[in-house]
Protein backbone atom coordinates (compact mmCIF):
# COMPACT_ATOMS: atom_id res chain seq x y z
CA UNK A 1 0.00 0.00 0.00
CA UNK A 2 1.18 3.31 -0.77
CA UNK A 3 1.86 5.84 2.21
CA UNK A 4 0.28 8.88 2.68
CA UNK A 5 3.97 10.87 2.41
CA UNK A 6 4.87 8.83 -1.08
CA UNK A 7 1.16 9.81 -2.37
CA UNK A 8 1.73 13.40 -1.15
CA UNK A 9 5.38 13.97 -2.56
CA UNK A 10 3.58 12.58 -5.75
CA UNK A 11 0.97 14.94 -6.00
CA UNK A 12 3.59 17.65 -5.47
CA UNK A 13 6.32 16.34 -8.07
CA UNK A 14 2.86 16.57 -10.77
CA UNK A 15 2.36 20.40 -10.19
CA UNK A 16 5.71 21.01 -10.31
CA UNK A 17 5.33 19.72 -13.59
CA UNK A 18 2.65 21.15 -14.55
CA UNK A 19 4.38 24.30 -14.95
CA UNK A 20 5.29 25.08 -18.21
CA UNK A 21 9.03 26.23 -18.51
CA UNK A 22 9.65 23.17 -15.57
CA UNK A 23 7.46 20.60 -17.98
CA UNK A 24 10.69 19.71 -20.19
CA UNK A 25 12.84 18.36 -16.78
CA UNK A 26 13.51 14.61 -15.98
CA UNK A 27 11.59 13.22 -13.38
CA UNK A 28 15.04 13.66 -11.41
CA UNK A 29 15.04 17.44 -12.08
CA UNK A 30 11.31 17.59 -11.36
CA UNK A 31 11.98 15.95 -7.69
CA UNK A 32 15.08 18.43 -7.04
CA UNK A 33 13.05 21.54 -7.76
CA UNK A 34 10.53 20.27 -6.24
CA UNK A 35 13.07 20.16 -2.57
CA UNK A 36 13.64 23.70 -3.45
CA UNK A 37 10.03 25.06 -2.87
CA UNK A 38 9.74 26.02 0.65
CA UNK A 39 6.02 25.14 1.59
CA UNK A 40 4.15 26.92 4.36
CA UNK A 41 1.14 27.13 5.59
CA UNK A 42 -1.29 30.27 5.17
CA UNK A 43 -4.44 31.03 7.13
CA UNK A 44 -7.24 33.18 5.47
CA UNK A 45 -6.44 36.85 5.05
CA UNK A 46 -2.77 36.34 6.37
CA UNK A 47 -0.38 38.10 3.85
CA UNK A 48 1.70 35.41 1.56
CA UNK A 49 4.32 38.17 0.44
CA UNK A 50 3.97 42.17 0.61
CA UNK A 51 4.85 43.89 -2.21
CA UNK A 52 8.59 44.55 -1.65
CA UNK A 53 9.23 41.19 -0.85
CA UNK A 54 8.22 39.31 -4.30
CA UNK A 55 11.24 40.29 -6.49
CA UNK A 56 13.20 37.11 -4.43
CA UNK A 57 10.29 35.02 -4.72
CA UNK A 58 8.27 32.64 -7.34
CA UNK A 59 5.30 31.06 -5.48
CA UNK A 60 2.89 27.88 -6.30
CA UNK A 61 -0.49 27.43 -5.07
CA UNK A 62 -0.33 23.77 -3.42
CA UNK A 63 -3.97 24.10 -2.17
CA UNK A 64 -6.41 26.84 -1.74
CA UNK A 65 -6.42 30.44 -3.13
CA UNK A 66 -4.79 33.78 -3.42
CA UNK A 67 -5.27 37.37 -4.53
CA UNK A 68 -3.12 39.57 -5.77
CA UNK A 69 -3.67 43.39 -4.80
CA UNK A 70 -2.81 46.28 -5.15
CA UNK A 71 -3.17 48.42 -1.68
CA UNK A 72 -4.37 52.49 -2.52
CA UNK A 73 -3.13 55.15 -0.07
CA UNK A 74 -6.32 55.10 1.83
CA UNK A 75 -4.84 50.89 2.14
CA UNK A 76 -8.04 49.76 0.13
CA UNK A 77 -7.80 46.57 -2.03
CA UNK A 78 -7.53 46.95 -5.46
CA UNK A 79 -7.92 43.21 -6.87
CA UNK A 80 -5.60 42.30 -9.84
CA UNK A 81 -6.54 38.68 -10.30
CA UNK A 82 -7.42 35.50 -8.25
CA UNK A 83 -4.78 32.09 -8.31
CA UNK A 84 -5.85 28.84 -7.46
CA UNK A 85 -4.71 25.49 -6.73
CA UNK A 86 -1.65 24.28 -9.43
CA UNK A 87 -1.70 28.36 -10.63
CA UNK A 88 1.95 29.75 -10.23
CA UNK A 89 3.28 33.69 -10.10
CA UNK A 90 6.56 35.67 -9.76
CA UNK A 91 8.68 34.02 -12.20
CA UNK A 92 8.32 38.07 -14.25
CA UNK A 93 10.14 39.70 -11.31
CA UNK A 94 12.76 36.65 -10.93
CA UNK A 95 13.21 37.98 -14.55
CA UNK A 96 13.98 41.29 -14.31
CA UNK A 97 14.59 41.53 -10.58
CA UNK A 98 12.12 44.41 -10.08
CA UNK A 99 9.17 44.29 -7.63
CA UNK A 100 5.57 43.35 -8.81
CA UNK A 101 3.35 45.93 -7.68
CA UNK A 102 1.42 44.02 -5.84
CA UNK A 103 0.53 42.29 -2.51
CA UNK A 104 -0.10 38.38 -2.04
CA UNK A 105 -3.00 37.29 0.50
CA UNK A 106 -4.14 34.06 1.39
CA UNK A 107 -8.08 34.39 0.10
CA UNK A 108 -8.73 31.34 2.17
CA UNK A 109 -6.84 28.71 4.08
CA UNK A 110 -3.69 27.41 1.83
CA UNK A 111 -0.36 25.86 0.86
CA UNK A 112 2.28 27.70 -0.54
CA UNK A 113 5.78 27.08 -2.09
CA UNK A 114 8.20 29.48 -2.31
CA UNK A 115 11.08 29.23 -4.61
CA UNK A 116 14.00 31.99 -3.93
CA UNK A 117 15.59 33.59 -6.97
CA UNK A 118 18.80 31.84 -6.51
CA UNK A 119 17.53 28.66 -6.50
CA UNK A 120 15.55 29.57 -9.78
CA UNK A 121 18.71 30.69 -11.40
CA UNK A 122 20.36 27.31 -11.48
CA UNK A 123 17.58 25.82 -13.28
CA UNK A 124 16.76 28.70 -15.68
CA UNK A 125 20.18 30.26 -16.87
CA UNK A 126 21.54 27.19 -17.83
CA UNK A 127 18.50 25.77 -19.94
CA UNK A 128 17.51 26.92 -23.05
CA UNK A 129 14.46 25.60 -23.39
CA UNK A 130 12.89 26.95 -20.46
CA UNK A 131 13.75 30.51 -20.84
CA UNK A 132 12.30 29.61 -24.52
CA UNK A 133 9.11 28.20 -22.11
CA UNK A 134 9.04 30.96 -19.71
CA UNK A 135 9.22 33.56 -22.83
CA UNK A 136 5.86 31.85 -24.46
CA UNK A 137 4.37 32.08 -20.73
CA UNK A 138 5.16 35.49 -20.43
CA UNK A 139 2.97 36.74 -23.72
CA UNK A 140 0.40 34.70 -22.30
CA UNK A 141 0.65 36.66 -18.97
CA UNK A 142 0.37 39.63 -20.95
CA UNK A 143 -2.91 38.47 -22.77
CA UNK A 144 -4.72 38.06 -19.66
CA UNK A 145 -3.69 41.34 -18.67
CA UNK A 146 -5.45 43.01 -21.79
CA UNK A 147 -8.69 41.23 -20.04
CA UNK A 148 -8.99 43.03 -16.94
CA UNK A 149 -8.01 45.80 -19.24
CA UNK A 150 -10.97 44.86 -21.34
CA UNK A 151 -12.75 44.27 -18.14
CA UNK A 152 -11.80 47.75 -16.41
CA UNK A 153 -12.55 49.80 -19.38
CA UNK A 154 -15.43 48.17 -21.03
CA UNK A 155 -18.42 50.61 -21.08
CA UNK A 156 -16.45 52.46 -18.20
CA UNK A 157 -20.01 54.29 -17.71
CA UNK A 158 -21.95 51.43 -17.92
CA UNK A 159 -21.27 49.59 -14.77
CA UNK A 160 -23.57 46.66 -15.38
CA UNK A 161 -21.74 45.81 -18.26
CA UNK A 162 -18.82 46.15 -16.02
CA UNK A 163 -20.03 43.27 -13.59
CA UNK A 164 -21.21 40.83 -16.36
CA UNK A 165 -17.43 41.36 -18.16
CA UNK A 166 -15.76 40.92 -14.55
CA UNK A 167 -18.64 37.78 -13.85
CA UNK A 168 -17.97 36.17 -17.55
CA UNK A 169 -14.34 36.53 -16.67
CA UNK A 170 -14.39 34.68 -13.57
CA UNK A 171 -16.86 32.00 -14.90
CA UNK A 172 -13.60 31.69 -17.06
CA UNK A 173 -10.95 31.17 -14.37
CA UNK A 174 -13.36 29.30 -12.11
CA UNK A 175 -16.14 28.38 -13.73
CA UNK A 176 -17.78 24.68 -12.86
CA UNK A 177 -20.45 23.74 -15.27
CA UNK A 178 -23.53 21.53 -14.11
CA UNK A 179 -26.88 21.65 -15.74
CA UNK A 180 -27.98 25.18 -14.39
CA UNK A 181 -24.89 26.80 -16.10
CA UNK A 182 -21.85 28.23 -14.49
CA UNK A 183 -21.12 28.25 -10.60
CA UNK A 184 -18.15 30.32 -10.18
CA UNK A 185 -16.20 28.46 -7.81
CA UNK A 186 -14.22 31.52 -5.78
CA UNK A 187 -16.30 33.30 -3.00
CA UNK A 188 -15.79 36.83 -2.52
CA UNK A 189 -17.17 39.41 -0.88
CA UNK A 190 -19.06 41.99 -3.11
CA UNK A 191 -16.57 44.71 -1.60
CA UNK A 192 -13.94 42.60 -3.29
CA UNK A 193 -15.66 41.90 -6.68
CA UNK A 194 -16.11 45.69 -7.01
CA UNK A 195 -12.57 46.41 -6.38
CA UNK A 196 -11.60 44.28 -8.94
CA UNK A 197 -14.59 45.76 -11.00
CA UNK A 198 -13.46 49.46 -10.13
CA UNK A 199 -17.07 50.40 -9.20
CA UNK A 200 -17.92 51.16 -5.81
CA UNK A 201 -19.28 48.05 -3.79
CA UNK A 202 -23.24 49.57 -3.25
CA UNK A 203 -23.00 49.61 -7.06
CA UNK A 204 -21.90 45.74 -7.32
CA UNK A 205 -24.66 44.70 -4.91
CA UNK A 206 -27.27 46.71 -7.23
CA UNK A 207 -26.39 45.51 -9.98
CA UNK A 208 -26.31 42.17 -8.57
CA UNK A 209 -29.31 42.32 -6.89
CA UNK A 210 -30.83 43.43 -10.80
CA UNK A 211 -29.16 40.59 -12.14
CA UNK A 212 -30.39 37.97 -9.84
CA UNK A 213 -34.18 39.32 -10.19
CA UNK A 214 -33.65 38.97 -14.05
CA UNK A 215 -32.63 35.37 -13.62
CA UNK A 216 -29.45 36.30 -14.88
CA UNK A 217 -27.86 35.07 -12.37
CA UNK A 218 -28.70 33.23 -9.21
CA UNK A 219 -26.63 33.78 -5.52
CA UNK A 220 -26.99 29.75 -3.85
CA UNK A 221 -27.22 29.01 -0.47
CA UNK A 222 -23.24 28.45 -0.57
CA UNK A 223 -22.79 32.51 -1.60
CA UNK A 224 -21.28 31.36 -4.23
CA UNK A 225 -22.83 32.83 -7.72
CA UNK A 226 -24.57 31.11 -10.61
CA UNK A 227 -24.31 32.34 -13.63
CA UNK A 228 -27.87 31.36 -15.63
CA UNK A 229 -28.44 30.08 -19.27
CA UNK A 230 -29.98 33.62 -19.50
CA UNK A 231 -26.43 35.34 -18.52
CA UNK A 232 -24.71 33.74 -21.61
CA UNK A 233 -27.64 35.22 -23.94
CA UNK A 234 -27.20 38.95 -22.32
CA UNK A 235 -23.40 38.19 -23.04
CA UNK A 236 -23.87 37.14 -26.63
CA UNK A 237 -26.72 39.84 -27.69
CA UNK A 238 -24.13 42.31 -25.69
CA UNK A 239 -21.05 41.65 -27.40
CA UNK A 240 -22.85 41.59 -30.84
CA UNK A 241 -23.67 45.09 -30.28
Amino acid sequence: MTCPTSSRNKHESNIISSIPFFSSLTPDEVDQVEKLFRKKNYEKEQIVLYEEDTSSYMYLIYSGKVRVVKMNDEGKEQIITIHKKNDFFGEMSLLDNKTSPATIIAHEDSVIGLLHKSDFEQHLIRNDEIRRKIIELLCSRLRESWEMIKILSFNAENAQDRVLSLLDRLGELYGVRDDRGVIIDVKMTHQQMASYASVTRETMSRVLRSLEKSDVISILDSKAILLNKNFFDTRSNSKRH
